[in-house]
């Protein structure tokens, strides 16, 4: 059982929604993200997402995108990135930590290479956005065998057959995405989320997490009874970028953005 499976098994033993936190390593440097993360989880975050920066994001909203050119900016590579877990498991060896980015750099790296990299700096998973499950075969083996989580997204228009397809290769938890959109983007509704919801949970026993468009207590109060957790991201990168030229403020910022957060979903 690895650090991703143990904690969500024990949220969902204890009646809990499960809260993963995205920011992007080395936005606005490095030296900031390891106590950006640190501060996430004091304030409540369940699992870390990073995003590993990359100059072309297919599923990224203007938030997100300006943090990668932030981190690329000041050469944050996915070596980098990996380094910044490292670093963090040095005072935290229990938070699950995800990376989040496109094939391309893990392509670039090998992905032997990647998955023994990842494994040796204290990553749990991957979420590679552009990754399709038909192809996924040899990198989710490769990943399976160092029990690491390959997690896949279903977005509201994915039919049923193909989430018949995706859910069975999944690890780790399901990425729902719960708008047709980006991420950060300001057109969540929740009609359309529990059938689809119910559409997955016919194809696994894995955890669900919602995310794209939530932002704050009350969006993630909204959403968090339809699944096991929700995913909050973008409003998380906004405060990093506002307090990007005071780096020392992040951390306290996201502390306290990320407790409001956590106590919403704790009291639903």
């Amino acid at each position: 059982m690895n650090r991703i499976e143990r904690r969500l098994a024990d949220l969902r033993g204890a009646g809990r929604k499960a809260l993963v936190t995205f920011i992007t390593g080395g936005d606005p440097d490095r030296s900031a993200t390891v106590p950006a993360m640190h501060a996430l989880v004091t304030g409540g975050a369940d699992v870390i997402e990073i995003g590993v920066p990359f100059s072309d994001p297919e599923a990224e909203g203007p938030a997100v995108q300006k943090s990668s050119e932030r981190a690329l900016a000041v050469g944050t590579r996915l070596l980098d990135v990996l380094d910044i877990v490292r670093e963090f498991r040095q005072r935290d060896a229990e938070t699950p930590v995800l990376l989040m980015g496109y094939l391309n750099s893990v392509e670039r790296m090998g992905y032997r290479t990647f998955v023994d990299r990842a494994v040796g700096a204290g990553v749990d998973g991957m979420i590679i956005v552009n990754l399709p499950p038909e192809e996924s075969g040899e990198l989710r083996q490769l990943m399976r065998e160092r029990d690491l989580d390959l997690i896949f997204l279903i977005a509201p228009t994915t039919t049923p057959a193909r989430i018949a397809l995706i859910a069975p290769q999944a690890s780790g938890f399901i990425y729902y995405v719960a708008l047709k959109g980006v991420t950060g983007a300001n057109h969540l509704r929740t009609d359309g989320i529990a059938p689809q919801i119910e559409r997955i949970r016919a194809h696994t026993d894995l955890p669900i997490m919602i995310g794209f468009g939530i932002k704050d207590g009350a969006s993630a109060r909204l959403v968090a009874p339809l699944a096991d957790g929700v995913v909050v991201g973008s409003s998380l990168v906004t405060t990093v970028e506002r307090n990007r030229n005071q780096p020392e403020r992040i951390a306290p910022a996201l502390n306290e953005q990320v407790r409001e957060l956590r106590t919403a979903i704790d009291h639903l």
